[in-house]
C-alpha cells in the first residue's frame, strides 16, 4: 500500500468510527430516562438512610391512628421482601 492508499484507509475508517459513535449515542438514548429515574430513587433512598426520623415518626403516627392498617402493611412488605429473597436466589443458581 502506498502513502495515498493508507491515507485513504485512515479516513474512511474515522468516519465510520464517526458513524458508530453516533449510531451508538442514538441506542442508548432509550436508557436515559430509566437510568434517571434510578437515580432519582437512589437519592431518595439516601436521603430516607440520613434521615429515619421521617419513616419512623410516619410509621408511629399509622400506628397510633390507625392501629391494623400498618400490620397490614407489615404483612404485604414482609410478602414482597420474601419474594425478592426467591428471586435472588433463584436468579443465583447456576
Amino acid at each position: 500500500m502506498n502513502k495515498h492508499e493508507l491515507l485513504a484507509r485512515q479516513q474512511a475508517l474515522r468516519l465510520r468510527s464517526a458513524q458508530l459513535r453516533l449510531n451508538l449515542r442514538e441506542q442508548t438514548q432509550v436508557f436515559k430516562r430509566p437510568l434517571a429515574l434510578a437515580d432519582s430513587a437512589q437519592s431518595a433512598l439516601q436521603w430516607l438512610y440520613r434521615h429515619p426520623a421521617l419513616p419512623i415518626g410516619a410509621a408511629a403516627l399509622l400506628l397510633v391512628l390507625r392501629p391494623k392498617q400498618p400490620l397490614v402493611w407489615a404483612d404485604r412488605a414482609w410478602q414482597v421482601w420474601k419474594s425478592f429473597q426467591r428471586v435472588q436466589d433463584w436468579l443465583a443458581r447456576p
